[in-house]
């Protein structure tokens, strides 16, 4: 088959499961399997197949061993009542606004994402805000859309991942394309605290102001769903444990399937030491697990074969050979606007390895400077986010409680006008140029 051909294949794949799991078509867990195999069977290919749908599993595995025990882990620590005190402070914080919920979701998501781990922030942000959510009646997509946007903006940062991908492919320092980017970012995060304005605006109107006593947060709230599963007294060994596990996923000294495996472990020890209370608790969590362990091994099945088939490498070199020459002053604006697809549809290492070196050497023969390309490229990394290649999407949609679709659905246009919002301000700022 050729290269042209294999490209049309995998653009068809991916907007095909797009389109039957935002239309309620297919759930994603079977349209993650099927879609992929359907369209390996139009490649060419046939039993080959299981081999690639195998290679994509072990690679994702330790992903998905991470996010079942990480499921686990929050929720005995939910069970327990460990975040029943700090749901009751908020709420006496905000004073049962909304508006102060959704907009302090982004500062802490912002803040949080400093440290340029995606799955940190989401589970991190998470922990400390479904609580509220639930408690006050708040639709938790609007929660998954401002916290993946936020950890996508601030994802920019040299140690996030792309900026430093973005630098070794050019061969430049980091800071060259991390440093213009700066206001570009600040730019970024003032519109999606506008746009987290927005949405608990209308969340007040759709549910009010919750009252609280005068006297401060009522100590009968509680976001554990079990009574005879909360451990108060056990609240400051649960608390410590908690800040232990964070502080350790935060320094990357333990790989972090092994981390959740640990820290669960040590979690049921001390807060239920009966087997048959620990069996009570994982049967309350198992939908949850079982579900997204389900999505993550069959999202390493679509990975698979969008690798072994070799459509990976075709899209985005045919996407490139529709670039004409006259539009290489245009560099920088197409590598921005490129961004998005490119990341969408491929991986972000294919992307910046394999595809940003041709549009630098490109922008360059029309006096575009490669650090402006690195700083463009860039621009797409919250609308990256929203792909399903993206194994920590799964882990954000997972712990809000979120359909996948729908949180696509939901976040896709807010995603779209975030990467606008980045290049124009970029361009207006001279990080890089509309035209060369």
């Amino acid at each position: 088959m050729t290269e042209g051909a294999l490209a049309l294949l995998g653009f068809a794949m991916v907007a095909t499961f797009m389109t039957l799991i935002m239309t309620g078509r297919l759930a994603p867990l079977v349209a993650l399997i099927l879609v992929p195999v359907a369209f390996g069977l139009f490649a060419g290919h046939g039993l080959d197949l299981g081999a690639m749908a195998l290679d994509g599993v072990t690679r994702i595995a330790p992903t998905g061993v991470m996010i079942m025990f990480a499921i686990l882990y929050f929720g005995l620590m939910i069970d327990a009542g460990l975040f029943d005190p700090v749901v009751r402070r908020l709420l006496a914080v905000v004073h049962g606004d909304p508006v102060r919920v959704v907009v302090g979701t982004v500062v802490l998501a912002v803040l949080v994402s400093l440290d340029g781990d995606g799955s940190t922030t989401y589970m991190v942000t998470v922990a400390a805000l479904l609580p509220l959510y639930v408690r006050m009646g708040l639709d938790p997509r609007i929660m998954a859309c401002l916290i993946m946007l936020s950890s996508g903006v601030l994802n920019l940062t040299p140690w996030g991942g792309p900026t430093a991908r973005a630098a070794a492919a050019l061969q430049v320092d980091a800071g060259a394309i991390f440093r213009p980017m700066i206001p570009a970012m600040g730019v970024a995060v003032l519109w999606l605290l506008a746009l987290a304005w927005f949405y608990g605006r209308r969340e007040r109107r759709r549910l009010g102001v919750l009252a609280l006593a005068p006297a401060g947060p009522d100590p009968g709230v509680t976001v554990s769903s079990d009574p005879h599963a909360r451990r108060p007294r056990l609240l400051a060994v649960n608390a410590a444990l908690t800040a232990a596990l964070l502080a350790a996923l935060v320094a990357g000294v333990v790989p972090l399937p092994a981390l959740f495996m640990a820290g669960f472990a040590v979690a049921s020890l001390v807060n239920y030491p009966r087997p048959a209370d620990l069996r009570a608790r994982i049967a309350a969590h198992a939908p949850n697990v079982i579900a997204m362990a389900g999505l993550i091994f069959a999202a390493g099945v679509f990975t698979g074969v969008l690798a072994g088939t070799g459509m990976v490498e075709a899209m985005p070199r045919s996407l490139l050979a529709l670039i004409p020459p006259s539009m290489g002053p245009y560099m920088a604006s197409i590598t921005a606007a490129l961004s998005l697809p490119m990341t969408f549809f491929i991986s972000n290492d294919a992307f910046y390895f394999g595809v940003l070196p041709v549009l630098a050497e490109a922008g360059a023969s029309y006096g575009v400077d490669k650090a402006a390309i690195g700083s463009a490229s860039l621009v797409g990394q919250p609308f990256h986010l929203l792909s399903p290649l993206v194994p920590s999407t799964y882990l954000l949609v997972s712990l809000a409680g979120v359909e996948f679709g729908e949180h696509q659905k939901f976040t896709l246009p807010w995603a779209v006008a975030t990467c606008a919002v980045l290049a124009l301000a970029a361009m207006a700022g001279g990080v890089f140029p509309f035209r060369a």
